[in-house]
């Protein structure tokens, strides 16, 4: 089991977008001095739930900061960005690192991002497959063109090459799946899935399922399905008791979730629903790693044995604070990492991690899987 930590740089209450941001350079720091994997970072614009605007500019700057520590983005979201872009980006920090770097994207929502950014509803909508192609190809083709349906243009070549440095391949890519299709999506492509903090170990199981049977249908290599190192998101908060740790998250958290869940504009002024932020913080508080060291990884292995999923990304801001921050992420390391079963001898650290061996974008893109998942792994969104 791989532990790292999800970082969302949450604006708690009172709290300066400068103070936030040391808060989020802190947690990368002591995440490393703690023995963590990796730090995941979100991207999210004009809302208070998550601050940072850019992924990959903030893992730049904290590959700069560390030694050892994977870092990824969790994820850069592909509708309000060119993909080539993002893939100069990707393969940059893939290489100025040596291989510390992992490329997390997702399809996003209808936010009002679309608009702001000028690429419409059309990126989230229809071309997210298409968009996720094109990047894929631009790390791992030495020239490419464009002919499809959003992007067109002549063929250029790949600068820098992602596949140059010592590792001999480019940075791995993982994908955000929070529906039956983009599990589908994923799977056509071999990219691994980061699973959302919402799923509980039943729907998170479905969706490796899913997985797995879409990507053996499309070609896949049946031992590089079963090794396929998925990340699930969740929620870590150590205490001495399970009662201290959750009053520590209900004093914080449902605020942050009434301020940052509200914020979000939709593109096109679309209803939405927003979840009740004191029921969120109590449903994350059951279903992740937040209680006792002994408890926090007895739910770890639970999920590991029940989904197959043994990478995980685990937010630790949730006191809104500094101070408890680190000491949350100190006792992550010291009391609870120990307790945990070890990594499989020879498994790829989440860092150097690769996809799954898969058919070409365009065989992947048209594969059909006429399987299905129950109807609480089907989301609106991903």
């Amino acid at each position: 089991m791989r532990v790292g930590t999800f970082v969302l740089a949450g604006q708690f209450a009172g709290q300066a977008h400068d103070e936030v941001l040391h808060r989020v350079v802190r947690s990368a720091e002591v995440a490393e001095e703690a023995g963590l994997d990796a730090v995941w970072l979100a991207e999210h614009h004009f809302i208070p739930y998550g601050i940072c605007p850019s992924a990959a500019t903030l893992a730049g700057f904290l590959l700069g900061r560390t030694r050892r520590i994977g870092v990824g983005t969790a994820v850069s979201v592909l509708p309000t960005t060119h993909p080539v872009s993002l893939g100069e980006q990707a393969a940059l920090l893939h290489l100025a690192s040596e291989g510390r770097f992992t490329l997390g994207v997702g399809r996003g929502g209808p936010w009002i991002d679309l608009s702001v950014f000028g690429t419409g509803l059309a990126a989230y909508e229809r071309d997210f497959p298409e968009a996720l192609d094109l990047l894929l190809r631009w790390l791992h083709e030495e020239r490419v063109g464009a002919e499809g349906e959003r992007f067109r243009f002549p063929t250029v070549p790949v600068v820098p090459r992602p596949d140059t440095g010592p590792q001999g391949a480019g940075p791995p890519v993982v994908m955000a799946c929070t529906s039956a299709r983009g599990v589908r999506i994923a799977a056509r492509r071999g990219l691994p899935m980061l699973l959302g903090m919402h799923a509980g170990d039943e729907e998170r199981a479905e969706m490796v399922a899913l997985w797995r049977r879409t990507a053996l249908e499309a070609g896949a290599d049946p031992a590089g399905v079963r090794a396929a190192a998925h990340v699930s998101a969740g929620v870590v908060q150590v205490g001495d008791s399970q009662s201290e740790a959750v009053t520590a998250l209900r004093r914080s958290m449902p605020e942050w979730f009434r301020r940052g869940l509200a914020a979000y504009r939709t593109v096109d002024g679309r209803p939405r629903t927003m979840r009740d932020p004191l029921a969120y913080t109590e449903l994350l508080c059951e279903l992740h790693p937040v209680g006792s060291p002994r408890l926090c990884a007895d739910r770890l292995a639970r999920t590991a044995e029940r989904t197959g999923v043994t990478r995980f990304a685990l937010l630790s801001e949730g006191s809104g604070t500094l101070d408890g921050t680190e000491e949350n992420l100190r006792r992550l390391g010291a009391e609870v990492l120990p307790l945990l079963p070890p990594p499989a001898t020879g498994a790829a650290a989440p860092n150097v991690g690769r996809g799954v061996t898969a058919p070409s974008a365009a065989r992947a893109a048209s594969g059909r899987a006429d399987v299905s998942v129950s109807s609480r792994a089907v989301r609106a969104t991903g």
